[in-house]
């Protein structure tokens, strides 16, 4: 497309980064420990950890990820995210308090607790490993969509973006990080407003029609419907969805880590709800558009092979006035920023507490907060790098890939987590062999189902015929949980019934949490 932007809208992004980098400024003076740099001292009202959540869980993969995914197809993605409230409305109660009585800063610090020290450092790589994979991800679709908007060089926009966030983590931490975050969830909600009021009432007949058109195109639902767990279907995907609910709530550092931040387990229980609650609408709004980008398409001209993914910003530049596109970009930059800065402070936690103090013990907090900077430091170069390598993103767009890199190191890291909270039976040399058994299954499912090489001759890593993994990848990060907790439980039983601190277990806490209404009932 022909950049246009506006002298306006350039000013409206360089204030953005500006403000950005104010915020960093701003809670600088105050990151003189560890504690303050990653938990701030329990400074942070319930309602903006909140919004903090909603924030870390949208980037730039949500703003043009989910309308590419609309455009191109039906809503089954859609699937994963409204799984999210169903499952932790009955979970949320007990996992926050939990964590926030038994570790103290790294949520695989309960693995260890609970199964050893094998079990933390696997579960940790392979949140490390995720985190680059979606920060790459996330720096290259922002890259791309700026760069056929303004004409700008790719990887130059990346670094500027890069540098931003790694300044900002290495002034204020994670107190500059959320307080950017509930600035940036107004702005994210404005513009997802705003773009979509603006499709539904630029195409004749408005919702119904879109409606009309959307469905007799097969753009609606949630199908197909079927149990073949070969290809994506609903079940696939709420399969998935159910244990990604439990894996990024229960298990991930950036969410754990905001419960950490609360001022009380019911204050933490509060953000979540109000995250979980306001990260679904947004997810469906941004699906939404792109079912709408759709039929106003079918009626315009569009440029020849563009991408589904760059069909939002085409829009975003060839429809909207100077101003509000500065305003959208500007939402756009500050999702990325927002969800970026949230996995900087959340490596650098787990690279300081599971890494860096396991090799330089008792040291003092001085140098474990220099560390962790400099963890900041070398993630963000990382990450910017990685973006940089992203160059084709295959047939299936941004988001399918997003929810299969997801899957793929996953690596039954719930599996893990259920056995360690519902079995007091199971025990750190079964859980071990659970997993060993898992990362072998995961290479022979990754490798007899990746195709490399070219459209026309794409072959196998691996091909064992029949014995091919052919079911999808998704379902991929389902097996190796199932099979960590199936392996992981009956191995425990060859080996002798492990002691278990009573708070490590779902039964600990739900005596206790008894005993305290019974206290409160007696007036104690």
């Amino acid at each position: 497309m022909t950049p246009t932007l506006h002298v306006l809208d350039y000013a409206i992004i360089i204030v953005l980064l500006l403000v950005t980098l104010a915020f960093g400024f701003r809670f600088a003076r105050q990151q003189k420990t560890t504690e303050t740099y990653f938990l701030a001292k329990n400074r942070v009202p319930s309602w903006a950890l909140g919004i903090s959540l909603l924030a870390t869980l949208i980037s730039s993969v949500t703003f043009l990820g989910y309308p590419g995914t609309g455009y191109s197809s039906n809503w089954i993605l859609l699937v994963q995210g409204l799984m999210v409230p169903i499952v932790l409305m009955g979970t949320i109660w007990f996992i926050v308090p939990l964590y926030r009585k038994v570790i103290r800063l790294s949520t695989y610090e309960y693995f260890e607790r609970r199964f050893g020290s094998f079990a933390r450092y696997y579960s940790s790589l392979a949140f490390v490993l995720r985190q680059f994979s979606g920060m790459g991800t996330v720096f290259f679709l922002l890259a791309l969509a700026l760069t056929d908007m303004t004409g700008g060089n790719t990887f130059v926009i990346i670094s500027v973006v890069g540098a931003v966030i790694i300044i900002v983590n290495l002034l204020g931490g994670i107190e500059a990080v959320i307080w950017l975050d509930v600035f940036q969830g107004f702005m994210l909600f404005a513009s997802g407003i705003i773009c979509f009021c603006v499709l539904l009432f630029s195409i004749d007949g408005g919702p119904a029609e879109v409606w009309r058109v959307a469905s007799e195109n097969g753009r609606t639902g949630f199908g197909p419907y079927d149990w073949d767990f070969t290809r994506l279907t609903f079940v696939v995907m709420a399969i998935n969805g159910a244990f990604y609910a439990i894996q990024k709530y229960g298990t991930d550092q950036t969410v754990v880590q905001r419960y950490l931040t609360a001022r009380s387990d019911k204050a933490a229980i509060r953000a979540s709800m109000l995250g979980i609650l306001l990260t679904v609408p947004i997810w469906t709004m941004f699906m939404l558009i792109g079912t709408a980008l759709f039929v106003y398409y079918l009626r315009q001209p569009i440029p020849e092979g563009m991408r589904a993914d760059a069909v939002f910003p085409y829009f975003i530049m060839t429809k909207l006035p100077t101003g509000v596109i500065g305003f959208i970009l500007s939402a756009m930059i500050s999702a990325a920023i927002c969800s970026l800065s949230a996995d900087l402070n959340s490596l650098a936690a787990v690279g300081v507490e599971d890494y860096y103090k396991k090799m330089r013990p008792n040291r003092s907090d001085k140098e474990y907060l220099r560390a962790s900077r400099w963890i900041v430091v070398f993630s963000g170069l990382l990450a910017i790098g990685i973006g940089g390598l992203y160059l084709n993103t295959g047939d299936e767009g941004v988001l399918g890939i997003v929810f299969t890199l997801y899957a793929i190191f996953s690596g039954g890291i719930v599996g893990i987590f259920l056995l360690g909270l519902f079995s007091a039976r199971a025990n750190r040399q079964g859980v071990t062999i659970g997993i060993i058994v898992c990362i072998l299954f995961t290479a022979y499912a990754f490798l007899t189902s990746t195709r490399i090489g070219l459209d026309d001759n794409k072959t196998l890593l691996l091909n064992m015929g029949e014995y091919n993994f052919t079911h999808h990848k998704l379902m991929l990060g389902v097996y190796s949980h199932l099979i960590v907790i199936g392996v992981g439980y009956v191995a425990s039983l060859f080996f002798p019934k492990p002691v278990i601190d009573k708070n490590l277990l779902y039964s600990g806490w739900l005596e206790s949490h008894r005993l305290e209404k019974a206290n409160a009932r007696a007036g104690l």
